[in-house]
């Protein structure tokens, strides 16, 4: 049944609650958050899900909470926030409802978990520190969706309910710009894998746009390739390929004499009418037109095939 209410804990909020409520109102728009601790609100009725309260996790009942003994744990060990659970019970139907495509939302569901849904599951059930991070630590988002609440002396007893609305729409934007990049990477996968196709055994990848490109070439196993040559908005681009997906060491870089150097130094630095530019870092170049970045990249793919001769 389609649920009339949505039902977490009032008072402070957190993280898991915020992101729980995220999925849950873009599936029943037509449902009334409440944020109530009292029995009549937080006991499971058909007219409710209850979350991050209650006590119990029954999804036949439409009950999520983790507070309790015996919480849920998923298949690792590691706990469940409320965020976690609504993710495993509703994310698919999330991810649909965004108007990902059917092939994709498996993956989707399962990286997103991953990499978003469990760091904040940890974090709420004390399983994880965000001092981790160091000097970002009040920087993680769970971290600064918490200083949206009112501050401790606040007397107006709609402060809780102002502040959770106002955190939800921001984590609204963070959850939906997320899996948009999930999902626009698996577009740009298909693309960077036909590309990579078409290339062959060259060693400059074209590509249509500027898009995300290692994944695919890592998971085809391009292991030749060394640059990627595709147009920007007014002029083209030259890039190298990372070598990991932590750290910036390249496959290879650019060559040392075009460092730094702009129009007529670098164009004279190459030989290349139309070079335009080139990163003092070597990891990217820009020229005027497809021809000239093309021919940039095969004198940085001729250099550095020497180069790695040179040090055997």
């Amino acid at each position: 049944m389609i649920p009339d209410f949505l039902v977490t804990h009032s008072g402070g909020f957190h993280a898991d609650e915020l992101m729980s409520s995220v999925i849950l109102t873009r599936l029943f728009p037509q449902a009334r958050v409440v944020r109530s601790r009292m029995p009549e609100w937080i006991t499971p009725g058909s007219d409710r899900i209850v979350y991050d309260v209650g006590g119990k996790y029954d999804a036949a009942a439409r009950i999520f909470d983790h507070h309790q003994r015996g919480a849920p744990l998923r298949d690792d060990g590691q706990p469940f926030s409320s965020f976690g659970l609504i993710w495993k019970h509703y994310g698919r139907d999330y991810l649909m409802a965004l108007g990902l495509p059917e092939a994709h939302v498996d993956t989707v569901h399962a990286s997103f978990d991953a990499s978003f849904v469990l760091p904040i599951d940890l974090v709420d059930n004390g399983a994880l520190s965000p001092s981790a991070a160091g000097p970002l630590a009040s920087l993680t988002l769970p971290a600064l969706l918490e200083t949206l609440k009112p501050v401790f002396d606040e007397t107006d007893p709609e402060a809780d309910d102002r502040g959770f609305h106002h955190a939800l729409s921001i984590a609204r934007s963070f959850v939906e710009a997320r899996i948009g990049q999930s999902a626009a990477k698996l577009r740009a996968e298909a693309i960077v894998h036909q590309a990579i196709v078409r290339t062959g055994e060259g060693r400059v990848l074209e590509l249509p746009m500027g898009m995300p490109f290692r994944p695919a070439i890592v998971k085809a196993g391009a292991d030749h390739l060394l640059f990627v040559v595709h147009p920007r908005e007014k002029d083209w681009c030259l890039t190298g390929i990372r070598r990991a997906e932590d750290g910036f060491a390249l496959r290879a870089d650019l060559p040392a004499a075009w460092a730094g150097l702009t129009d007529r130094d670098l164009e004279m630095a190459c030989g290349i009418e139309g070079a335009t530019f080139c990163h003092n870092g070597r990891f990217i170049a820009a020229a005027k037109t497809r021809e000239a970045a093309l021919a940039m990249a095969e004198l940085a793919v001729t250099e550095a095939i020497s180069s790695a001769k040179s040090r055997l």
